[in-house]
Protein backbone atom coordinates (compact mmCIF):
# COMPACT_ATOMS: atom_id res chain seq x y z
CA UNK A 1 0.00 0.00 0.00
CA UNK A 2 1.03 3.33 -0.99
CA UNK A 3 0.74 4.93 2.48
CA UNK A 4 2.86 2.05 4.62
CA UNK A 5 4.63 3.93 6.75
CA UNK A 6 7.88 2.94 4.85
CA UNK A 7 6.69 4.38 1.78
CA UNK A 8 6.19 7.51 4.12
CA UNK A 9 9.49 7.32 5.54
CA UNK A 10 11.26 7.05 2.36
CA UNK A 11 9.91 9.71 0.22
CA UNK A 12 12.76 12.00 0.88
CA UNK A 13 15.73 9.49 0.43
CA UNK A 14 16.38 5.64 -0.18
CA UNK A 15 16.43 3.04 2.13
CA UNK A 16 18.72 0.91 0.20
CA UNK A 17 22.00 1.44 -2.02
CA UNK A 18 22.15 0.65 -4.70
CA UNK A 19 18.04 1.00 -5.50
CA UNK A 20 18.10 -2.36 -7.62
CA UNK A 21 19.73 -5.36 -8.08
CA UNK A 22 21.84 -6.56 -11.12
CA UNK A 23 18.98 -9.04 -12.73
CA UNK A 24 21.98 -11.62 -12.59
CA UNK A 25 21.89 -11.68 -8.86
CA UNK A 26 20.77 -15.05 -7.69
CA UNK A 27 20.85 -14.24 -4.21
CA UNK A 28 19.89 -10.55 -2.17
CA UNK A 29 22.05 -9.99 0.71
CA UNK A 30 20.64 -6.65 2.96
CA UNK A 31 23.66 -4.94 4.53
CA UNK A 32 22.81 -3.16 7.78
CA UNK A 33 25.21 -0.80 9.06
CA UNK A 34 26.70 0.51 12.88
CA UNK A 35 24.98 3.17 14.88
CA UNK A 36 25.59 6.67 13.60
CA UNK A 37 26.14 5.41 9.89
CA UNK A 38 24.28 4.21 6.90
CA UNK A 39 25.43 2.28 3.69
CA UNK A 40 28.63 3.87 2.98
CA UNK A 41 30.09 1.22 5.30
CA UNK A 42 29.95 -1.31 3.26
CA UNK A 43 31.42 0.45 0.33
CA UNK A 44 33.71 -2.12 -0.76
CA UNK A 45 31.42 -5.28 -0.04
CA UNK A 46 29.83 -5.34 -4.16
CA UNK A 47 33.69 -5.73 -5.32
CA UNK A 48 34.51 -8.87 -2.66
CA UNK A 49 31.46 -10.36 -3.15
CA UNK A 50 30.32 -13.51 -5.56
CA UNK A 51 28.22 -12.44 -8.48
CA UNK A 52 25.66 -14.21 -7.60
CA UNK A 53 24.73 -12.37 -4.27
CA UNK A 54 23.50 -9.04 -4.67
CA UNK A 55 24.05 -6.56 -1.91
CA UNK A 56 21.70 -3.72 -1.03
CA UNK A 57 23.09 -1.88 2.11
CA UNK A 58 20.93 0.33 4.44
CA UNK A 59 20.70 4.01 5.14
CA UNK A 60 18.20 4.85 8.10
CA UNK A 61 16.82 8.63 8.19
CA UNK A 62 18.96 10.82 9.52
CA UNK A 63 22.26 10.47 7.48
CA UNK A 64 23.97 10.70 4.39
CA UNK A 65 21.87 11.21 2.06
CA UNK A 66 18.80 11.15 4.13
CA UNK A 67 20.40 13.94 6.74
CA UNK A 68 17.19 15.84 6.19
CA UNK A 69 14.64 13.23 7.25
CA UNK A 70 14.32 12.83 10.89
CA UNK A 71 15.72 10.06 12.50
CA UNK A 72 14.13 7.57 14.68
CA UNK A 73 15.09 7.80 18.07
CA UNK A 74 12.64 4.74 19.57
CA UNK A 75 12.81 0.74 18.59
CA UNK A 76 9.00 -0.07 17.66
CA UNK A 77 9.04 2.29 15.36
CA UNK A 78 11.95 2.07 13.47
CA UNK A 79 11.37 -1.99 13.19
CA UNK A 80 8.07 -1.64 12.25
CA UNK A 81 9.18 0.77 9.02
CA UNK A 82 12.21 -1.15 8.54
CA UNK A 83 10.22 -4.63 8.51
CA UNK A 84 8.02 -2.55 5.82
CA UNK A 85 10.81 -1.39 3.35
CA UNK A 86 12.77 -4.62 3.31
CA UNK A 87 9.50 -6.94 2.98
CA UNK A 88 8.71 -4.58 -0.25
CA UNK A 89 12.08 -4.75 -1.52
CA UNK A 90 12.01 -8.71 -1.82
CA UNK A 91 11.15 -10.61 -5.20
CA UNK A 92 11.14 -14.06 -6.08
CA UNK A 93 14.98 -14.56 -4.90
CA UNK A 94 16.08 -15.71 -1.37
CA UNK A 95 18.12 -13.68 0.77
CA UNK A 96 19.96 -13.09 3.73
CA UNK A 97 20.62 -10.30 6.12
CA UNK A 98 23.84 -9.06 8.02
CA UNK A 99 24.69 -6.70 10.09
CA UNK A 100 27.26 -4.84 12.61
CA UNK A 101 26.70 -3.84 16.09
CA UNK A 102 23.15 -2.15 16.13
CA UNK A 103 22.81 -3.63 12.16
CA UNK A 104 22.42 -6.96 14.05
CA UNK A 105 20.46 -6.44 16.69
CA UNK A 106 18.11 -4.91 14.40
CA UNK A 107 18.83 -8.15 11.80
CA UNK A 108 17.85 -10.32 14.71
CA UNK A 109 14.52 -8.87 15.39
CA UNK A 110 13.55 -7.93 11.93
CA UNK A 111 13.77 -11.67 11.65
CA UNK A 112 11.89 -12.50 14.67
CA UNK A 113 9.58 -10.51 12.99
CA UNK A 114 9.24 -11.94 10.19
CA UNK A 115 8.88 -15.38 11.20
CA UNK A 116 5.97 -14.16 13.90
CA UNK A 117 4.39 -12.89 10.80
CA UNK A 118 4.68 -15.90 8.64
CA UNK A 119 6.55 -14.19 5.99
CA UNK A 120 9.39 -15.57 3.92
CA UNK A 121 12.56 -15.38 6.35
CA UNK A 122 16.18 -14.80 5.44
CA UNK A 123 18.37 -18.02 4.20
CA UNK A 124 20.91 -16.87 6.79
CA UNK A 125 21.72 -14.39 9.25
CA UNK A 126 25.16 -13.01 10.13
CA UNK A 127 25.56 -11.05 13.38
CA UNK A 128 28.37 -9.10 13.74
CA UNK A 129 29.98 -7.09 16.43
CA UNK A 130 27.13 -7.61 18.66
CA UNK A 131 26.00 -11.25 20.64
CA UNK A 132 22.29 -11.15 22.91
CA UNK A 133 24.27 -11.26 26.19
CA UNK A 134 27.05 -9.97 27.78
CA UNK A 135 27.56 -7.19 25.56
CA UNK A 136 27.40 -3.52 26.04
CA UNK A 137 23.90 -1.72 26.05
CA UNK A 138 23.88 1.98 26.09
CA UNK A 139 21.91 3.91 28.61
CA UNK A 140 20.57 7.49 29.14
CA UNK A 141 23.68 8.60 30.43
CA UNK A 142 25.42 7.20 27.25
CA UNK A 143 23.11 8.72 24.73
CA UNK A 144 23.12 12.28 27.01
CA UNK A 145 26.78 12.44 27.21
CA UNK A 146 28.30 15.76 26.48
CA UNK A 147 30.11 15.60 22.93
CA UNK A 148 33.48 16.03 23.43
CA UNK A 149 33.09 13.00 26.06
CA UNK A 150 30.53 11.44 22.93
CA UNK A 151 33.35 11.94 20.38
CA UNK A 152 36.35 10.50 22.77
CA UNK A 153 34.59 7.16 23.52
CA UNK A 154 33.24 6.65 19.71
CA UNK A 155 37.02 7.76 18.75
CA UNK A 156 38.41 5.07 21.07
CA UNK A 157 35.77 2.18 19.56
CA UNK A 158 37.27 3.44 16.24
CA UNK A 159 33.68 4.31 14.76
CA UNK A 160 34.55 6.38 12.30
CA UNK A 161 37.92 7.90 10.13
CA UNK A 162 40.49 9.82 12.03
CA UNK A 163 39.85 12.72 9.98
CA UNK A 164 36.10 13.28 11.11
CA UNK A 165 37.09 13.76 14.62
CA UNK A 166 38.31 17.38 13.74
CA UNK A 167 36.00 18.24 11.17
CA UNK A 168 33.19 20.46 13.24
CA UNK A 169 30.96 19.81 9.84
CA UNK A 170 31.54 16.34 9.87
CA UNK A 171 30.90 15.83 13.40
CA UNK A 172 27.44 18.07 13.31
CA UNK A 173 26.03 15.42 10.97
CA UNK A 174 27.03 12.67 12.36
CA UNK A 175 26.76 13.14 16.31
CA UNK A 176 22.53 13.58 15.89
CA UNK A 177 22.68 10.07 14.42
CA UNK A 178 24.91 8.67 16.74
CA UNK A 179 22.55 9.78 19.09
CA UNK A 180 19.61 8.94 17.79
CA UNK A 181 21.06 5.29 17.22
CA UNK A 182 21.90 4.97 20.83
CA UNK A 183 18.42 5.98 22.13
CA UNK A 184 17.05 3.33 19.41
CA UNK A 185 19.23 0.43 20.77
CA UNK A 186 18.66 1.64 24.40
CA UNK A 187 14.81 0.81 23.69
CA UNK A 188 15.50 -2.85 22.63
CA UNK A 189 13.95 -5.56 25.02
CA UNK A 190 15.20 -9.30 24.52
CA UNK A 191 12.60 -12.16 24.66
CA UNK A 192 15.25 -14.43 23.51
CA UNK A 193 12.86 -15.48 20.80
CA UNK A 194 14.59 -18.73 19.11
CA UNK A 195 14.42 -19.06 15.16
CA UNK A 196 14.51 -21.60 12.93
CA UNK A 197 16.78 -19.74 10.09
CA UNK A 198 20.42 -19.96 10.31
CA UNK A 199 22.68 -17.54 12.28
CA UNK A 200 26.60 -16.94 12.01
CA UNK A 201 28.29 -14.56 14.40
CA UNK A 202 31.69 -12.65 13.93
CA UNK A 203 33.91 -10.82 16.75
CA UNK A 204 36.71 -8.71 17.47
CA UNK A 205 39.08 -10.30 19.39
CA UNK A 206 39.74 -6.89 21.87
CA UNK A 207 36.13 -5.61 21.49
CA UNK A 208 35.63 -3.33 24.35
CA UNK A 209 31.78 -3.38 24.45
CA UNK A 210 32.25 -7.19 25.17
CA UNK A 211 31.42 -7.40 28.74
CA UNK A 212 31.90 -11.37 28.75
CA UNK A 213 34.18 -13.37 27.07
CA UNK A 214 31.52 -16.00 26.10
CA UNK A 215 28.75 -13.25 24.95
CA UNK A 216 28.95 -14.83 21.82
CA UNK A 217 28.19 -17.96 22.65
CA UNK A 218 24.82 -16.44 23.55
CA UNK A 219 23.83 -17.05 20.15
CA UNK A 220 23.42 -20.92 20.14
CA UNK A 221 20.14 -21.31 22.43
CA UNK A 222 18.90 -18.72 19.77
CA UNK A 223 18.91 -21.30 16.72
CA UNK A 224 18.97 -24.93 16.01
CA UNK A 225 20.99 -23.98 13.16
CA UNK A 226 23.74 -22.37 14.86
CA UNK A 227 26.88 -22.07 12.76
CA UNK A 228 29.25 -20.97 15.16
CA UNK A 229 31.41 -18.24 15.91
CA UNK A 230 34.95 -16.65 14.62
CA UNK A 231 37.06 -14.11 15.87
CA UNK A 232 39.50 -11.95 14.63
CA UNK A 233 42.43 -9.65 15.95
CA UNK A 234 41.04 -6.04 16.31
CA UNK A 235 38.27 -4.09 18.57
CA UNK A 236 34.66 -3.54 17.38
CA UNK A 237 35.88 -2.58 14.35
CA UNK A 238 37.69 -5.92 13.23
CA UNK A 239 35.27 -5.85 10.51
CA UNK A 240 37.33 -2.96 8.49
CA UNK A 241 40.36 -4.72 8.09
CA UNK A 242 39.41 -8.57 8.02
CA UNK A 243 36.08 -7.65 5.56
CA UNK A 244 37.42 -10.15 3.24
CA UNK A 245 37.49 -12.80 5.16
CA UNK A 246 34.46 -12.16 7.13
CA UNK A 247 32.75 -11.85 3.25
CA UNK A 248 34.23 -15.57 2.46
CA UNK A 249 33.35 -17.23 5.17
CA UNK A 250 29.33 -15.69 5.45
CA UNK A 251 29.17 -16.71 1.30
CA UNK A 252 30.31 -20.44 1.92
CA UNK A 253 27.74 -20.65 4.08
CA UNK A 254 25.64 -18.80 2.50
CA UNK A 255 25.55 -20.68 -0.87
CA UNK A 256 25.94 -24.37 0.90
CA UNK A 257 22.22 -22.84 2.45
CA UNK A 258 21.23 -22.04 -0.84
CA UNK A 259 22.07 -24.93 -2.73
CA UNK A 260 20.24 -27.42 0.17
CA UNK A 261 17.25 -25.10 -0.52
CA UNK A 262 16.93 -25.07 -4.29
CA UNK A 263 16.86 -28.85 -3.65
CA UNK A 264 14.09 -28.96 -1.78
CA UNK A 265 10.83 -30.27 -3.54
CA UNK A 266 8.44 -27.12 -3.88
Amino acid sequence: MANTLAAQVSTHGQWFHPEALDPAAEIRLFLFPHAGSGAIIYRDWAGLLPPDIGAQAVTLPGRQERRDEAAFTAWDPLVDALYEAVLAECDYRPFAIFGHCLGAQLAYHLAVRMHREGVPEPLLLGMSGWAPEGFFNPTKEHIGMPQEELVDWIKRLGSFPAEIYDNPEMLKMIIPALRADLSVAAQRVDEADPLPCPMVSYGGQDDPLMEERTAFSSWRPRSPHYLGHSEFSGGHFFIDRHALAVISDFTRHLHRIAAAAADQPA
